[in-house]
């Protein structure tokens, strides 16, 4: 979107000199570029003014326990260049992350860019995320990462700014930067491996006093009443439609299946008790997030996460226990939908969030004093 420098001053409110200052700041770096001249209407025409986009680039880095995807964006999120890194589960910190940023080294170079091109990364974790320290805090899912800041690991390749954040939470602001571009009260369900939820409020993506908002997963259930989670704790909503149960109930049953991918390459090719699970764990899911519709009231429902892979069957039980137990003042207008970017929200997510902070209007004055 173009504007002219004196669209500026009326917004801002700002003299003309210091408009014209902030303006060859901002193209010095690169930031904004001079387009054809816009339509006279008596006098001088005058110039248009525009982002540049692609002044530089940031990295997004979705970490999960078994697959971990990888891209490199323009300042508008437009994809440059993406990868996947399967990982075996359990893998530490120490040994994913160096190879992660050895292959983003090489996206960026694949996207025609150098290092010094970055304008910082966005990397995502499931579970609970310290943001002040950048790590993984109490999680049950990622075994070996707690308390291990990851912004050291790309200290090497870029001295950008690093941000870590939790995956529903990023899933959720992918939404809201994209398909749902000003929806200011959204709920994105992720249902994966495990369970959680990105809560976007009054336009706020809402985290909570210690970063735990959406960790719906560990709500409990009558329906799971005495079975153990691996949180440690019983009757969890996760031990009865998570994926990492399903495929535990699919091993017990003799089925050969080690993810969830599993599960939902099964379900897809006709098998009967799959095909039930997932529906199951759609319904469960329902009914517990059923009384966060009333509370929230969203406008929509946004569903991403491996299950999506199925994404009908998990619905059709989802949406009957949603619908049957909000109110239905709640759900009157209420849009149940699948992720816009599929297996990639999350690391688009990642992007968004990056982006979200470096071109702040405070963050963007700040570099521009640094500079001077």
């Amino acid at each position: 979107m173009a504007t002219t420098r004196s669209d500026i001053r009326h917004l801002t409110g700002l003299s003309r000199t210091a408009v014209a200052a902030r303006v060859a700041e901002l193209a010095q770096r690169g930031l904004v570029v001079e387009r054809q001249e816009g339509l006279s209407t008596g006098g001088r025409p005058p110039t248009l003014l525009a982002f540049n986009a692609d002044a530089g680039a940031v990295l997004g880095a979705a970490i999960g326990r078994s697959r971990t995807h990888l891209a490199v964006c323009n300042l508008a999120g437009r994809v440059l260049a993406v990868t996947d890194i399967d990982e075996h589960v359990g893998v530490g910190p120490d040994d994913l992350m160096p190879q992660l940023v050895k292959r983003l080294e090489a996206l960026i170079s694949d996207a025609g860019l150098q290092p010094t091109d970055v304008h910082g990364v966005g990397v995502s974790l499931p579970g609970t995320v310290d943001r002040e320290r950048g790590c993984s805090l109490d999680s049950p899912v990622m075994s070996g990462w707690d308390g291990v800041p990851l912004a050291p690991y790309f200290q090497d390749l870029t001295a950008a700014p690093v941000l870590v954040d939790n995956d529903a939470n990023v899933m959720a602001l992918a939404e809201r930067h994209g398909e749902y571009r000003g929806m200011d009260d959204l709920i994105l369900l992720k249902i994966s491996t495990g369970l959680g939820a990105g809560l976007i409020c009054g336009g706020v993506l809402q985290r909570g006093a210690v970063g735990a908002a959406g960790e719906f997963g560990h709500n409990k259930t009558a329906a799971a009443h005495g079975l153990t989670c691996r949180c440690g704790d019983t009757g969890c909503l996760e031990t009865i439609a998570a994926g990492w149960a399903l495929v535990r109930t699919l091993r017990e049953q003799g089925h050969d299946v080690g993810h969830l991918r599993d599960v939902v390459d099964l379900a897809n090719r006709g098998d009967a008790e799959a095909r039930r699970l997932i529906r199951e764990s759609g319904r469960h899911v329902g009914e517990v997030v059923a009384p966060l519709v009333n509370l929230l009231n969203p406008a929509v429902v946004v569903v991403g996460g491996d299950m999506i892979g199925a994404y009908d069957l998990l619905v059709a039980g989802l949406r009957e226990a949603l619908y049957g137990n909000a109110t239905a003042l709640a759900t009157r207008t209420l849009q149940v939908v699948p992720a816009t970017d599929g297996e990639r929200s999350s690391v688009i997510g990642t992007v968004a969030l990056i982006l979200d902070t470096i071109l702040d209007p405070e963050a963007i004055d700040a570099s521009l004093q640094s500079a001077r």
